[in-house]
């Protein structure tokens, strides 16, 4: 399946969830308060990791996905910010912005590789995911489980991008295959 027939069925199916809702909207539940106040601080801090590494890598596949990441964190920050505020829920104290400047200004030493780089991401693709869908699976209103679940198939897409530059570069890292004992041999 396509990118442009996998983004007309999400596109589709949040549409269909949508429409499943009356327009009533019970009141935000603790548990809904705290997977907002939890995702948004995770998603200020990603931002700033973000900030960094574009500080560190002169890659410019490394670049290009790094902007993706942090225009998609951006978004989520954006969108669940206006939410909170709506919704009078305090927000988490954000970062700050990291400045930029130049890789070579940064010390061998205090540098992340490239692969460092991807890995981490990758690690935040998998957490957010699950952070998300287990929002998604808790709400009781249908417009706090369709944010979370959009922001799932924004990092599980990030996850699927992100997979097929570290392959390509030798960067993916797996786990060893396992045959159990008495199994029968390929």
């Amino acid at each position: 399946m396509g990118k442009y027939n996998f983004t007309k069925w999400i596109d589709a199916s949040l549409k269909t969830l949508k429409s499943l809702t009356d327009g009533e909207k019970d009141d935000i539940h603790v548990g809904e308060v705290m997977a907002c106040w939890t995702y948004l601080a995770f998603v200020e801090s990603i931002i700033s990791y973000e900030e960094i590494s574009l500080n560190m890598t002169k890659n410019k596949e490394v670049i290009n996905f790094v902007n993706e990441a942090l225009k998609v964190a951006n978004s989520h920050k954006q969108e669940l910010r206006n939410f909170m505020i709506e919704e009078g829920i305090p927000l988490p104290k954000a970062p700050e912005h990291k400045p930029n400047s130049e890789p070579e200004a940064v010390p061998e030493g205090a540098k992340l590789t490239d692969d460092e780089i991807m890995n981490t991401l990758s690690i935040n693709f998998v957490y957010a995911g699950n952070m998300c869908g287990g929002a998604a699976s808790q709400s009781v209103r249908t417009d706090v489980g369709i944010m979370f679940l959009k922001f799932q198939i924004d990092k599980f897409s990030l996850g699927m991008k992100a997979k097929s530059l570290m392959r390509k570069r030798g960067w993916l890292k797996i786990p060893p295959y396992y045959h159990p004992p008495g199994a029968p041999s390929k």
